[in-house]
């Protein structure tokens, strides 16, 4: 009732007796609204499943091969073109055709057409060009099956989709914003999406995985398929040119080198990173150096610009096309179904069309052969009207056409009689019974590929990988990333001070005590005198609790920092040790590391990064019938337990002072390291193949195939060469064994040698272009075998074994060697070594952190979390019978 009371009021209100009418707009939104929705969903911004275009694409595509006659155009010329089938301005058709030229696939372009790498943008429609490749002139038109209708203003015809023949829309991608809906389709490299779509007339699964034009480095272990909610990540390639110079040559897609350059100058400004300056070379390929301060490692430095920069960036794809004009969400292995399914059935139409054509063909040539030899032209000859000549050729056709495929039309007969006099009297009947023949050969290979379609779809695939596939391979890197820590990785960029006696530590504490360095996403843990522990985040100022004795930085998967601690339980209770590290904790939680009595303070307390245990000299007060005032106390024989233990009896007698007596050594078993050749990277979760058990000072023995070697210590954030060839724990007694060709001498050469300066980079043989190694050991006694060249006219001469030992003594890194043979080498190759008994290594004292593998954030109530925490309340008074602070 008040709709149309509404609608009657809409239609004339006249205001005050004038000639003005008043329309109400009440309801329009909502019908408007829904109606300009749909128009840009449909007719802007989602590509069609078809062809994989958007309208204004396909427009472009359709007046580039309206203009085509092989030569470029202007593309103002042909964005003025486009005009008349697309109604919108000519800034979004030039836009929209510099992004599909950008792309290198169906336009072929000349001028500057922007960079995707730099962000430079093309330079004005006028004075660029550009034409149609031969690739979409393949397999994106074909007028006869293409369905037609009319443009916005009536005057033109234009392709409701255009007939293409390949997966176009994932070889492209595509990206678009709606009023409500949005896609994200990634490009995928050219020839997977052959390979797949060939898989997939065999019948045969197939995957397919996004591949940028940038190139760069992908973990697709969350791709999902494009689907909503899957994600991917894109990485930089970073490599090392020295110990102070980066250098990255592949970008992430949806960046561009400017960007890139942007994100790490703010996050140097921020203090993330640490840069002394970027210098962009980039031209037709990415060359950006990135320059270090002194001191500052290279491989943390390139995780931290995966951190804290677009080096890294996560793109969440979003496959959504429009199909029978609703928009569909699909996986981007159903969408290169559809597109081959679709291309099968436009090649079946195309041979229809064909078979027509070429029957048509056959059927006219026949007639006119048996029109002219059996010379049924003299039969016009006495007839006056078009009517009897029409009789006439019908008649004398009529015995001679028993063997066509189909009845004679006026048309047909109407043809016969426009056969010029030349034509006939130069007529040959061999000729046109060749053509007649290839006609029928040209039907019957049609007939054979419309019987065998599948098979011709997978010859018509190949043929485009073998036309257009050249220079098309992958240029993104597929790879699992390993996750950066960003604590690790990032600089230090601010102080921490502490306030003691009044309990406040933060970066705004300036008058106070300096602590450390620290990073302003570091977290930081807190021990007080009355055997509290806090862990809580750098901030300017925090109160934590008074009387504080020990504050650092803390690393919460840290299980080899142990804290050695001696505490008094209440206010006159005995005295107990412990040895216990920290790691899973509640941010902001007090705890209490003594047994929760009342008065409980603690006499000694000790932080020790590598599990060290000291020597400490512990002295009592004259109480009493005490009769062993003074004793020494090694931490070394208290067992690490969890930091909920009560520990063991020291005393029940009041301490008076306890001091340092000896520095300890670390009581933990060697660290075991795995590497994971997935990542290219160190861990020590057992991922991958072991390396070794290392202590403080062991390190990593690296060797490239380029001939370097160095070593360096096992830190979790070290990078590896894609070239490296031995990774393993270096012994430094151990020589290293190589034979090598010298480019300048042109022979090989063999040496022997101990690697003298650690942490060093060292080149180790000549440094000629053309100087190649050839074999690296690093066994005690390795064994090679030489495989000679074959000389012409001569026998192969035999296999050479070689002793490397007893061939050459251990010399310099920079030596020559001792040349191998003068003979020309086919092949050398590594043998078994020889049996040898390597020195065995001192053990370590056989003692493991007891504590949770894995960090939680709610903390278990005292006393009741494993069976060692519920052990270690046995008081073993370890009482008459050790670096720290005492308190």
């Amino acid at each position: 009732m008040e709709d149309d009371q509404l609608q009657n009021e809409d239609e004339n209100i006249q205001d005050n007796g004038s000639n003005e009418t008043i329309t109400r707009v009440t309801g329009m939104f909502k019908d408007w609204f829904l109606d300009y929705a749909s128009y840009v969903i449909l007719e802007r911004a989602v590509p069609a499943i078809e062809d994989g275009f958007k309208p204004v694409q396909r427009r472009i595509m359709q007046s580039m091969k309206d203009l085509d006659d092989g030569r470029y155009n202007k593309v103002a010329n042909i964005v003025g073109h486009t005009m008349q089938y697309h109604p919108h301005g000519d800034a979004s058709i030039a836009d929209a055709m510099v992004q599909v030229g950008q792309k290198d696939l169906l336009i072929d372009t000349q001028g500057n057409w922007g960079n995707i790498l730099t962000g430079d943008s093309a330079a004005a429609s006028r004075y660029i060009e550009a034409r149609l490749s031969k690739f979409a002139l393949e397999v994106v038109f074909n007028p006869k099956i293409t369905e037609w209708q009319a443009s916005y203003d009536g005057r033109r015809k234009e392709p409701v989709n255009l007939p293409v023949m390949f997966p176009l829309l994932l070889a492209q991608g595509g990206e678009g914003i709606a009023v409500g809906l949005s896609t994200k389709i990634l490009p995928h490299n050219f020839i997977e999406l052959i390979d797949a779509s060939i898989q997939h007339l065999k019948g045969k699964k197939f995957t397919i995985y996004p591949d940028f034009p940038t190139a760069g480095i992908i973990d697709v272990t969350d791709y999902r398929d494009g689907l909503r909610g899957g994600k991917i990540r894109v990485r930089a390639k970073i490599s090392q040119v020295d110990r102070s110079t980066l250098v990255i040559n592949e970008i992430p897609f949806s960046t561009n080198t400017s960007s890139l350059i942007d994100s790490i100058l703010k996050a140097n400004d921020k203090g993330k990173i640490k840069i002394k300056k970027i210098e962009d070379n980039t031209s037709s390929s990415v060359e950006i150096l990135v320059h270090l301060p002194s001191g500052i490692s290279p491989d943390k430095t390139i995780d931290a610009l995966y951190a804290f920069t677009n080096c890294e960036v996560s793109i969440s794809p979003l496959g959504c096309v429009i199909e029978n004009n609703k928009p569909l969400f699909v996986g981007v292995t159903e969408m290169l179904r559809h597109s081959t399914d679709n291309t099968v059935q436009l090649l079946k139409q195309n041979l229809e069309l064909k078979l027509d054509e070429f029957e048509e063909q056959w059927h006219f040539a026949s007639l006119e052969r048996i029109f002219i030899e059996n010379r049924i032209y003299r039969d016009i000859e006495e007839e006056e009207t078009w009517d009897g000549v029409i009789t006439a050729i019908d008649k004398g056709l009529q015995p001679h056409i028993k063997h066509l495929k189909r009845a004679i039309t006026i048309e047909d007969i109407e043809r016969l009689t426009e056969i010029r006099i030349k034509r006939i009297s130069k007529f040959d009947i061999d000729k046109a019974q060749q053509k007649i023949d290839a006609l029928e050969d040209q039907i019957a290979q049609v007939k054979h590929d419309l019987a065998h379609l599948v098979d011709y779809a997978i010859a018509y695939f190949t043929r485009l990988k073998n036309e257009y596939g050249k220079g098309r391979e992958r240029l993104t890197e597929i790879r699992l990333f390993d996750d950066v820590d960003a604590t690790k990785v990032i600089i230090r960029n601010t102080k921490l001070y502490v306030n003691r006696e009044e309990g406040f530590v933060g970066t705004s504490l300036k008058r106070d005590e300096y602590v450390c360095e620290c990073s302003d996403i570091d977290d930081i843990i807190v021990f007080t005198k009355d055997g509290k522990m806090m862990v809580t985040k750098v901030d300017a100022k925090t109160f934590v609790g008074k009387d504080i004795i020990n504050v650092e930085v803390f690393n919460k998967k840290d299980k080899r920092t142990i804290y050695n601690m001696i505490y008094r339980d209440g206010a006159k209770g005995p005295s107990y040790v412990k040895r216990f590290s920290v790691t899973g904790v509640t941010r902001d939680k007090d705890y209490d590391l003594t047994n929760g009595s009342k008065g409980s303070m603690v006499w000694y307390f000790s932080s020790n990064p590598n599990g060290e245990a000291e020597v400490i000299t512990i002295y009592l007060r004259q109480a009493g019938s005490v009769k062993k005032l003074k004793w020494d106390l090694d931490f070394a024989d208290i067992l690490i337990k969890g930091r909920n233990s009560k520990g063991n009896r020291v005393t029940k007698y009041a301490i008076k002072k306890i001091e340092l007596k000896e520095k300890g050594i670390s009581t933990l078993k060697p660290r075991k390291i795995w590497f994971d050749d997935t990542v290219q990277r160190l861990n020590v979760d057992g991922r991958g193949e072991l390396i070794g058990e290392f202590r403080g000072e062991d390190r990593l023995l690296i060797i490239n195939q380029s001939g370097m070697v160095k070593t360096i210590l096992p830190e979790l954030t070290s990078r590896f060469d894609d070239d490296m060839i031995v990774l393993e724990k270096w012994i430094p007694k151990k020589p290293i064994s190589a034979i090598y060709f010298d480019g300048e001498k042109e022979r090989h050469y063999v040496k022997r040698f101990l690697i003298d300066h650690e942490g060093k980079e060292e080149l180790f043989i000549s440094e000629h272009p053309k100087s190649l190694l050839e074999i690296v050991s690093t066994d005690w006694k390795p064994i090679a075998e030489v495989e000679f060249t074959k000389e012409r006219g001569k026998d192969r001469k035999d296999n050479l074994e070689v002793n490397l030992e007893e061939f050459i003594s251990i010399k310099g890194i920079t030596a020559l060697g001792n040349q191998l043979t003068r003979d020309k080498v086919n092949q050398i190759s590594l043998l078994e070594p020889l049996p040898y008994e390597a020195p065995e290594e001192v053990p370590a004292a056989d003692i493991e952190v007891v504590d949770e593998d894995t960090i939680s954030h709610e903390d278990t109530p005292k006393n009741t979390n494993s069976q060692s925490d519920n052990e270690d309340n046995d008081e073993d008074s370890i009482e008459e019978n050790g670096q720290g602070k005492l308190f």
